[in-house]
């Protein structure tokens, strides 16, 4: 949840850096299908008379055309580079970490103590982690912040969850304008209290042109719900005439999907807190190729030093992409 219970902002102050592109896997190539390497940026050539093309053989849905007229990058780090905490490595830093966070009802219940108390402390945990993958170069952090099927909770609660992510944007607006914080929010949102729906969209649109750091909030969403859309939205394509039925492709499904909005559409790494072990409907299609790391702590308990042995779990792994 994005909310704000004291007048700290997001992030702390003087905390900016200049973050160079920094390639998951350097110098490798993958022979997947039509599978696009999770978090793989796709550079961009022009040539004179001719379309754009994109400089890998995947061919995808270019959100975010890469502006460097050459086909490799060089990584670069200056002095600007984000400063790193002890044991972790630059290389091989996830460029985009998803987040289940769970356990906030019994963080409550274990210290005798309301559920909305239990909501509020997460959001503590949420600004310190935006802070963190500020502060280490990670480009995208997506939380699940509302479930589809959290709207069968108790009234009270899902109306408390409303006030709270509606409070969060209100206050913390202009702090992601001032960071350079760009926000998008996928689910459906059509489901949303009509103030808030139009709260969202006003800051998604705010935002949309800030570079330094992309937070994806997951509100009404589910991973099967995200595959439906993209297959009705495919549908509607074939029976317009746009496509043939022969056309539908793994490439073509990842084009209607909500994480279009990212360059990185596909987490590197997953953590889900309090322990459960399992991904709730989370980013299905997603989730394909991505590393999971399951935390013992609940979500309004974790903070710095257990958001570094996730990455530092992540940075000893060997990742093969199913070859």
């Amino acid at each position: 949840m994005i909310s704000s219970l004291s007048p700290q902002p997001l992030i702390k102050p003087n905390t900016a850096t200049t973050l160079s592109p920094i390639p998951h896997v350097q110098n490798q190539r993958f022979k997947l299908a039509s599978h696009v390497c999770p978090s793989e940026l796709l550079s961009i050539r022009k040539r004179p008379g001719s379309a754009c093309a994109a400089t890998t053989q995947h061919r995808r849905y270019l959100l975010f055309p890469a502006e460097e007229e050459e086909e490799e990058r060089e990584v670069k780090f200056t002095s600007d580079a984000p400063a790193l905490a002890e044991g972790l490595q630059r290389e091989p830093m996830p460029r985009h970490v998803a987040v289940i966070m769970d356990g906030n009802r019994r963080w409550a219940h274990l210290r005798g103590l309301p559920v909305r108390s239990g909501y509020e402390a997460g959001v503590k945990s949420l600004k310190t982690l935006v802070e963190l993958c500020c502060k280490w170069g990670i480009r995208v952090l997506t939380v699940f912040a509302f479930s589809s099927d959290n709207w069968f909770r108790p009234e009270v609660e899902v109306e408390f969850l409303m006030s709270l992510l509606e409070t969060g944007v209100k206050e913390e607006k202009e702090s992601f304008i001032r960071e350079r914080i760009r926000i998008s929010v996928i689910g459906d949102t059509s489901k949303l209290p009509k103030r808030l729906e139009e709260l969202v969209i006003n800051v998604v649109e705010t935002t949309k042109n800030n570079t330094r750091f992309q937070l994806i909030v997951a509100v009404s969403y589910s991973g099967q719900y995200d595959l439906v859309q993209a297959c009705q939205r495919i549908a509607m394509k074939v029976k317009d005439g746009l496509i043939e039925p022969n056309d539908v492709s793994e490439s073509l499904i990842e084009q209607e999907l909500e994480t279009t909005c990212t360059e990185f559409p596909y987490p590197d790494l997953l953590i889900r807190t309090s322990g459960e072990l399992r991904i709730s409907n989370f980013m299905l299609w997603q989730l394909a190729y991505t590393e999971l790391f399951f935390s013992q702590s609940l979500w309004p308990d974790f903070g710095e030093a257990e958001f570094l042995e996730a990455l530092k779990s992540f940075q000893q792994r060997c990742r093969h992409y199913g070859k």
